[in-house]
């Protein structure tokens, strides 16, 4: 039985029972059930797996009182041998290896398995820091459980929600917050290989997973090349962030620079645009591609004169249902839907005004045949030497946007997947637009899962696809130009220097949590985003939310962005058109405008401060439904509130999202916040 005392509690572990049966922090007991340390999925030549765990190895090597121990004779896998190192200071780091003696692939390890008190309102202690699309807090997990993010194992073929890094997933941690203090676990990994970082239901209690993707040969030995760190602390999730954000800013990615230091960078980076989505065919995301009105690009111009004029802000049009072929008919969008010349003629409009224009594209998928319109069909390439394949070698159907196509994904570690993107997307890149969401269904960046044997890569997902996505998206950037590249939700940690531009997908938390500004609190220094076309929204459309949302953006430092009917009304969300619904324009462009007045006198902050954690503050609270999970209702502040440092100054900014003046207490002080309105206050 290995026992070490803690700064501020100790840990037990009993290696040969392989569980950690103790871990305190002051008083409290954190482990509620123990596990095993670790989980191995191995692969045999067919494609079928192995799972292995301490409990099913035939001996164990070590001494039991000391920091590691190797687990061998495994009856099903004689050839295996599982070392777990553990080193204790200040901090408890873990580390595992694997001895492959045999024909077996190493797919993936579980490690350091952990259960921990319920969630809050499971009858527990915790709550969960999550970073899930950009961030969120879940202290519930039976929300979780009922909602379509539930934890799922990561496998082939892809799917978007998969809580993996780097995608879904932008950084490499979670916290589990209890009593005021916090247990941070991250892993120190520079090459930010591919993760399943996720938190699922054990029994009463909940499991931290860390699934650490192998991405080797088979028959070849794996030691991960970085450490688990696990870390208690005082105070709030930003107390928890902050541990994440030094070693991150002491370990950039190659690529990453400040805002301020970013050659790469357009001159209307900083100039915070408005962000208009607006369709040019259909009215919704599975909408038939027919003609609008706005079809001819040129109509939308007076509309975007109006919003421009009303607001003062510059403006960024972002095209959806542009694509010539069908919508999200990955990667064939060229040439746009109503003809180059109406396009180019738009772009020169749009310029000459001083706005600017994007495009949504739909990633590394291979449309087969569009559901929408069935003339289209593209089945006659032969995609088995670019396609992602399975563990036992077949190409299988894609997961991703299938109310809209069927099709494949594509493996960018081969030449010919490369060559088929490159082809498509290269007359949109080299177009002069100003931006393209060239991953829409990429979330954070990351690629798809594939097994293939014959692509160059390890047969399966590891640090190779991080290292493979960077090398081709730097190729995608030399191409672009001054057009900078996003993806759905924003650029996972690796991706931040290629990735300068995303749809910051936040209010898709509201389906498992509270929504917090973690991406801003980490990268905001480096990287902006903005709010998107509100798809899968979960705040009921029975109340008008979208200035609330307006107001997340702007406190987290991001773009604010506003959906277009092609009559040029606005929409609650892309996929939700009914006309009583209908968000308020004139009071969204009052915010906007609003907003757009207080950029121009304290835009430094929000352009290129630092987000830091907020002093306390109390205000009205309300309570909003929820659409797909509606037994669970949230509680939004009518406030919302960040705090900044930028060139040694530090502020706390309020905005008020609502209709009415707001009376807020800060700093034993009361002060008014107009309606539509934001203020910022020192901080000492």
């Amino acid at each position: 039985m290995f026992s070490c005392a803690l700064a501020h509690g100790s840990i037990t572990v009993d290696f040969p029972r392989g569980t950690i049966v103790s871990l305190q922090c002051g008083e409290r007991e954190l482990i509620h059930t123990p596990i095993p340390l670790f989980t191995l999925r191995l692969r045999r030549t067919d494609g079928s797996s192995i799972m292995l765990d301490p409990s099913k190895a035939g001996r164990w090597t070590g001494v039991p009182d000391e920091d590691s121990i190797c687990y061998r004779d495994f009856p099903d896998a004689p050839g295996i041998e599982v070392f777990v190192i553990l080193t204790v200071n200040n901090n408890i780091r873990w580390n595992i290896c694997i001895g492959n003696r045999g024909n077996l692939l190493c797919e993936w390890v579980d490690f350091p398995g952990i259960v921990l008190p319920p969630l809050k309102k499971n009858g527990g202690i915790g709550e969960i820091l999550f970073p899930y699309n950009e961030g969120v807090i879940v202290d519930d997990m039976e929300q979780r459980m009922q909602s379509p993010f539930r934890p799922e194992e990561p496998e082939y073929p892809s799917e978007g929600s998969y809580a993996v890094f780097p995608n879904t997933v932008q950084s490499q941690f979670m916290c589990y917050l209890f009593d005021g203090h916090g247990l941070y676990m991250g892993t120190e990994d520079e090459s930010r290989s591919v993760k399943g970082i996720d938190f699922l239901p054990e029994g009463d209690g909940v499991s931290l997973r860390f699934r650490h993707f192998c991405g080797v040969e088979r028959g070849a030995d794996f030691g991960i090349q970085y450490e688990t760190v696990w870390k208690f602390f005082d105070g709030t999730w930003e107390d928890g962030a902050e541990i994440y954000r030094c070693w991150f800013e002491k370990h950039l990615p190659a690529g990453v620079r400040k805002i301020a230091d970013n050659p790469a960078l357009p001159d209307w980076y900083e100039d915070t645009p408005l962000i208009i989505n607006c369709p040019v065919s259909g009215g919704s995301d599975t909408d038939v591609t027919e003609p609008n009105v706005l079809s001819s690009c040129t109509n939308a111009l007076p509309i975007i004169d109006e919003i421009a004029q009303k607001t003062g802000a510059r403006i960024l049009v972002l095209l959806m249902h542009w694509e010539n072929t069908v919508p999200l008919a990955s990667p064939f969008i060229w040439p746009p839907f109503g003809g180059e010349e109406n396009f180019r003629t738009f772009l020169d409009e749009v310029h000459r005004r001083g706005n600017l224009l994007g495009v949504y594209c739909s990633g590394f998928g291979y449309t087969l045949q569009s559901k929408q319109i069935r003339t289209y069909s593209n089945t006659k390439e032969n995609l088995s030497h670019a396609a992602c394949a399975g563990p036992d070698g077949n190409i299988s159907l894609s997961r991703i946007c299938t109310a809209q196509h069927p099709g494949y994904d594509l493996c960018i570690h081969t030449y010919a997947a490369r060559k088929i993107l490159d082809e498509a997307y290269r007359p949109l890149l080299t177009g002069g637009i100003d931006y393209a969401q060239i991953l829409d269904q990429n979330h954070g960046g990351g690629q798809y899962f594939c097994y293939a044997a014959d692509h160059g890569h390890p047969p399966a997902p590891g640090a190779w696809m991080t290292e493979s996505m960077q090398n081709f998206l730097g190729s995608w950037n030399r191409t672009a130009g001054t057009t900078l590249l996003g993806c759905k939700s924003a650029a996972a940690e690796p991706f931040i220097g290629n990735l300068l531009f995303s749809d910051n997908r936040f209010e898709l938390n509201y389906r498992i949590g509270r929504p917090v500004p973690l991406y801003a609190y980490l990268y905001h220094e480096y990287l902006r985003n903005f709010s998107g076309t509100q798809l899968s929204c979960e705040l009921s459309s029975d109340t008008d939310t979208m200035r609330l949302r307006m107001a997340y953006s702007f406190a987290a430092g991001d773009c604010m962005s506003l959906i277009l009917t092609p009559e040029g009304k606005l929409l609650h969300s892309w996929e939700f058109r009914n006309s009583e619904s209908d968000p308020d324009m004139d009071k969204c462009l009052q915010f906007a405008a609003n907003m757009q007045k207080f950029l121009s006198e304290t835009g430094e902050y929000l352009s290129r401060g630092r987000m830091i954690k907020p002093h306390p503050y109390q205000c009205t609270v309300r309570r909003y439904k929820l659409s797909n999970t509606p037994d669970f209702t949230c509680e939004v502040p009518d406030a919302l509130s960040t705090a900044w440092e930028y060139d040694g100054r530090r502020v706390q900014l309020f905005v008020n999202h609502t209709d009415s003046p707001l009376q807020l207490s800060f700093e034993n002080k009361s002060f008014t916040v107009k309606a539509l309105s934001a203020v910022m206050r020192p901080l000492l």
